[in-house]
């Protein structure tokens, strides 16, 4: 009897547990699944914007145990040190793992020595732990604005920031959440950004939606602020602006969190994939998926997609088929505002927003939003703490429905 495919899948993130819960889903027993990821448990990162206003992030968690355990899928606790294409081979820190197709979901990480005092002088939001410095910066600020001292708040996307949306969600969310307070008017809130638009990664449609939520929110927002660097109180900028702080919230450039000389990368070691099939370029057997990958949004949704597109064109090559679906990167993200939320839906391409299809570019701003965010945030994990892809199964096929019937209601 011919062995099974061994099939080794790099990283405990969204795409990386897609991926490997999408080929147990697909191909069943006929491969050997092994899942490598330097943390044993997966965090829902898109709800850690919860956790500077209270959020337990332990909550975030899902142990990798037992969904592994469950699906047939090895699981070892390790970061990868080296890709051998040649070889078939995983480089970790005290074994070597052989692979017949491997998936590369290793993620982005942030470099904030890319500007200069930035990792001094700001509170950079990436991880759970960034999250709860933020939660302790906050509620200094708020007992000194209480105390009658006016504070200033400034949020910061810098170039090579490749996933902007949980910042604005975060200045809005911050809003919201001060007059909760009762102290607003005694915090100034400004915004600056490289972007030429507002949330300009989504297209044109989005920024007159968040220049009328700033304007409305009393949010003093700067465009076309490329950052030169940062100094205690103070952010210069490459135009000959300055603007005031005492607290600065900034997303820093982005990198690849795994740097692999073996495949071929782009200037930010994040991996370069054939767009419909995500297999890296020149490798027919190994695939690079979500952020790891060199599409230029990174965004769980997306990622999730990418993870579907990878695993069904390797299913199809181990069933000697053809796929039932490529990348299609149709974006949908809804920013969470406290009191309401925005929803888009964006075609997308490698080289931006497809502006050629606007039967599918949708934006709307309704409480109804945040209802659905909520579910995804409840119903993801779910799917992945039993070893189920997020987009498979009837409840997949019910959301698919009603996201429908919603953005018929309350999008355009």
């Amino acid at each position: 009897m011919a062995r099974k495919p061994r099939v080794v899948v790099l990283g405990g993130g969204f795409a990386g547990l897609e991926s490997a819960f999408y080929l147990r889903h697909k191909l069943q027993d006929r491969v050997d699944i092994t899942l490598i990821s330097d943390s044993n448990y997966f965090v829902f990162k898109p709800n850690s914007i919860y956790v500077p206003f209270g959020e337990d992030p332990e909550k975030l968690r899902i142990d990798l145990n037992e969904p592994t355990r469950r699906k047939n899928i090895d699981f070892i606790r390790a970061r990868a040190e080296r890709i051998d294409p040649q070889h078939g081979l995983v480089h970790l820190p005290q074994m070597k793992v052989a692979f017949d197709y491997l998936i590369v979901a290793t993620g982005a990480a942030m470099r904030p020595r890319e500007v200069a005092g930035l990792s001094e002088n700001a509170v950079t939001i990436w991880t759970s732990d960034d999250m709860m410095k933020l939660r302790d910066r906050y509620a200094k600020l708020v007992e000194a604005a209480r105390g009658g001292q006016r504070q200033k708040l400034l949020f910061l996307i810098t170039p090579a920031s490749l996933c902007p949306g949980p910042l604005y969600e975060m200045a809005l969310m911050t809003d919201t959440w001060l007059r909760e307070q009762r102290v607003r008017d005694n915090v100034e809130i400004a915004w600056s950004t490289f972007e030429g638009t507002y949330a300009q990664a989504f297209g044109p449609r989005l920024n007159p939606v968040l220049e009328e939520e700033f304007e409305s929110r009393g949010i003093h927002g700067h465009r076309s602020y490329p950052v030169e660097r940062v100094e205690p109180g103070r952010v210069k900028y490459t135009n000959g602006q300055s603007l005031p702080f005492d607290l600065l919230v900034a997303f820093p450039p982005h990198v690849s969190a795994n740097m692999f000389p073996t495949l071929p990368t782009d200037e930010r070691g994040f991996i370069r994939v054939d767009p419909d099939s995500r297999r890296v370029a020149g490798y027919e057997r190994i695939f690079a998926v979500g952020d790891a990958a060199d599409f230029p949004v990174k965004q769980a949704f997306l990622a999730l997609l990418q993870a579907d597109a990878a695993a069904e064109h390797m299913a199809a090559d181990i069933l000697q088929c053809d796929p039932e679906i490529d990348f299609d990167p149709m974006n949908i993200y809804v920013m969470e505002q406290f009191d309401k939320a925005t929803f888009a839906q964006v075609p997308m391409r490698q080289t931006g927003v497809d502006l050629d299809d606007q039967e599918h570019y949708k934006v709307g701003v309704s409480p109804v939003w945040r209802a659905g965010k909520k579910f995804v945030g409840t119903y993801l994990p779910w799917r992945f703490g039993h070893g189920e892809p997020f987009h498979a199964g009837l409840g997949w096929g019910a959301m698919k429905l009603g996201l429908k019937a919603m953005s018929k209601l309350a999008a355009r």
